[in-house]
C-alpha cells in the first residue's frame, strides 16, 4: 500500500511591534514538534521597532525549522497581514497553516493539538477557545469587561448565524490551506474583524470548525484593538451577511450563488409564468436564462420539450431539460438555438443585458408564427426603489429590483415601449407583489404582508408591483401564414395551438 505523505505544516506568525516578545514566543514551540514544521512564516507588519531583526536573529539559530522573515514596507493591518500570509502559505505549497500571534498571547505549546483534527480529516479549521473551560479566561487575566464583551458578542453571532461556537474572537487558529483557497478572503476587511468574516465564510461554505480549549494569557503586551469599534464592526459584518442572504446589500466577501432558488407557488415571477404555462398546450420551449434548470424541469413535467440556455452551466441542468446550450446573450443567440419554438420564456433576464431590444428581436425570430413569449422584469417604480432614490440612498443589492448585476431598469411604460420596438404585441401584463416569503419565510407575518402587497398591487400596480410578467406575440403585421398576412386582432383573439398539436388535430379531421 502506498504511504500517504504527511501534510506540510506551516506556522504563520503575525507580528507588529513585537520585538520584546517574538523570540520568547517562538522559543515556546515544542522541540518535538519543530521537526514536523515545513516552514515558519514571520510577517512583520511595518513595525517601528526591531521586530524584523528579532525574527531574523531567531531564524538563524541552530536547529530551527526553515523560516521566512518578511517586513512589509507599509502597514497592511491585522487582516491585511493575514491575507498576505495565507497567500504566501499557498504559494509555498503548505497544506495546513496555523495563525500564531507574535506577542505570546496564545500558547505555542498547543500547536500539535491545533493541527491534529485537520490532519485526521475531521474539519477544515481549528479554533483555540479560551471560553470552553468555565472561568479559565478570567483566571488567566482576561479583564472582566473583555470577558463580558466576548460572551455577549459570541452569543449574538451564534444566534444570527445558527452556529454553536464557544468563542468567535480567538486569534489562535489553524486552517486547511485548500479550504482557504475556496474562500474569497482577498475581499475581506484589513481590520481586526477579518477573523469574524472568515468564520462567516467558513459557515456559509458548509465547512467544519472544531474548537479546542486553550489557556488565557494577558501580559504587558500593547493592545492595538479599539474595543468599541471592533464590536461595531463584527456586529455590522454578521448583520450584513444576514441581510445579504435576504437579498439586501451586496456583501462582496460572501460568494453569490450562480443559480436561482425556485419555489413553486411562492408568488415569484417564475411561479407566475409557470401558472400561465399550465394553461397552454405542450410545445417546444426555449428557456432563456435557465440557470440550474429547476423551472425547465417543471415545464418538462407538464409535457413541454425544453431547450435551456444560459451563460454558465450549473451542475445538473442537462438532466432537467431536453437540451442545454451554453451561450452569452451579449454576443447574440447562437445558431444552435434553431427556430420554430412555440414558446420563449425569459424570466428575469433582459434587465441583465446591455442591449435587451437587440436580444428580444432575435428571440422573436426563433418563435413560430403566432408563438408566445413570456418574460418578467423588476418594476423600478416600486416604492422601495423610489424611496431609495428620494432619500439619496441609491445603491445596489445582492438581488431584487436593485440587483447589482442589473444593467437596465424598467417601468411598466418603458417595458411596453421596449417590447413594441422589438416587434411584439402585448397580450397581457400582470404584476406580482413583494416577495415577503423570501425575507420572512413562510410564517403568518409573511402571508399577511403578502396578502396586503397583492391587494395594493391590484389597486396601484405602478407603485406596488414588484415585478411585471408579460405575455407577448410577434407583431401580426410581420406574421405570414401560407403566404398571407394574418390580422393582428385575429391573432390576439384566437385560441393558440402549438405546431405539433395543430398537426395532430389536422391529421385526425
Amino acid at each position: 500500500m502506498k504511504e500517504i505523505p504527511s501534510p506540510r505544516i506551516g506556522i504563520l506568525v503575525v507580528a507588529y511591534n513585537a520585538e520584546s516578545t517574538l523570540e520568547k514566543t517562538l522559543d515556546r514551540i515544542p522541540k518535538e514538534f519543530r521537526s514536523r514544521i515545513a516552514e515558519i512564516l514571520i510577517l512583520d507588519d511595518a513595525s517601528s521597532d526591531g521586530t524584523f531583526t528579532a525574527g531574523c536573529r531567531w531564524s538563524q539559530l541552530d536547529g530551527m525549522p526553515p523560516t521566512v522573515v518578511m517586513r512589509h514596507t507599509k502597514n497592511l493591518g491585522y487582516g491585511g497581514n493575514q491575507k498576505a500570509g495565507y497567500a504566501l502559505a499557498a504559494e509555498r505549497g503548505l497544506d495546513i497553516v496555523v495563525l500564531l500571534h507574535g506577542d505570546g498571547q496564545y500558547a505555542p505549546e498547543l500547536l500539535p493539538e491545533m493541527v491534529a483534527p485537520i490532519e485526521r480529516g475531521e474539519c477544515e479549521a481549528v479554533f483555540g477557545s479560551r471560553m470552553m473551560r468555565s472561568g479559565s479566561a478570567l483566571k488567566g487575566g482576561m479583564p472582566f469587561y473583555k470577558w463580558l464583551g466576548n460572551r455577549v458578542l459570541t452569543r449574538f453571532e451564534n444566534g444570527l448565524l445558527g452556529s454553536r461556537l464557544t468563542e468567535f474572537h480567538s486569534g489562535y487558529r489553524a486552517y486547511s490551506v485548500a479550504a482557504l483557497r475556496r474562500l474569497p478572503i482577498d475581499r475581506n476587511t484589513d481590520a481586526f474583524d477579518f477573523d469574524t468574516q472568515i468564520i462567516v465564510q467558513l459557515l456559509d461554505a458548509g465547512m467544519r470548525i472544531k474548537e479546542i480549549p486553550v489557556p488565557t494569557y494577558y501580559g504587558d503586551e500593547i493592545c492595538y484593538v479599539n474595543g468599541l469599534r471592533y464590536a461595531k464592526d463584527v456586529v455590522k459584518d454578521v448583520l450584513e451577511y444576514r441581510l445579504a442572504l435576504k437579498g439586501f446589500g451586496t456583501c462582496p466577501w460572501i460568494p453569490k450563488p450562480v443559480d436561482y432558488a425556485f419555489k413553486e407557488g411562492d408568488g415569484s415571477s417564475h411561479s407566475a409564468i409557470l401558472k400561465i404555462m399550465r394553461g397552454l398546450p405542450p410545445g417546444r420551449v426555449l428557456d432563456v436564462g435557465c440557470s440550474g434548470g429547476l423551472f425547465a424541469e417543471r415545464l418538462e413535467d407538464l409535457g413541454h420539450t425544453v431547450t435551456g440556455l444560459d451563460f454558465v452551466e450549473v451542475p445538473g441542468v442537462r438532466d432537467r431539460c431536453s437540451e442545454f446550450l451554453l451561450a452569452d446573450l451579449e454576443e447574440g443567440l447562437p445558431p444552435q438555438v434553431g427556430a420554430d419554438y412555440d414558446y420563449v420564456v425569459a424570466g428575469d433576464v433582459i434587465e441583465h443585458l446591455s442591449r435587451p431590444e437587440h436580444v428580444l428581436r432575435e428571440l422573436r425570430e426563433v418563435l413560430r408564427p403566432g408563438g408566445r413569449m413570456l418574460l418578467s422584469v423588476p418594476n423600478f417604480s416600486h416604492w422601495y426603489s423610489r424611496l431609495r432614490v428620494a432619500f439619496g440612498a441609491f445603491g445596489y443589492d445582492r438581488r431584487g429590483i436593485l440587483d447589482e448585476t442589473h444593467l437596465r431598469f424598467f417601468t411598466r411604460s418603458s417595458l411596453r415601449r421596449t417590447v413594441r420596438a422589438a416587434g411584439f404585441d402585448q397580450l397581457r401584463i400582470t404584476a406580482t407583489g413583494a416577495p415577503f416569503w423570501s425575507v420572512l419565510g413562510g410564517g403568518a407575518a409573511a402571508r399577511t404582508l403578502g396578502g396586503i402587497s397583492r391587494l395594493m398591487t391590484r389597486v396601484r400596480p405602478t407603485l406596488f408591483a414588484y415585478q411585471y410578467v408579460a405575455v407577448l406575440t410577434p407583431h401580426a403585421a410581420q406574421t405570414i401564414v401560407a403566404g398571407e398576412h394574418v390580422d393582428v386582432q385575429d391573432i390576439l383573439n384566437r385560441q393558440y395551438v402549438p405546431a405539433e398539436v395543430a398537426g395532430r388535430v389536422g391529421a385526425g379531421t
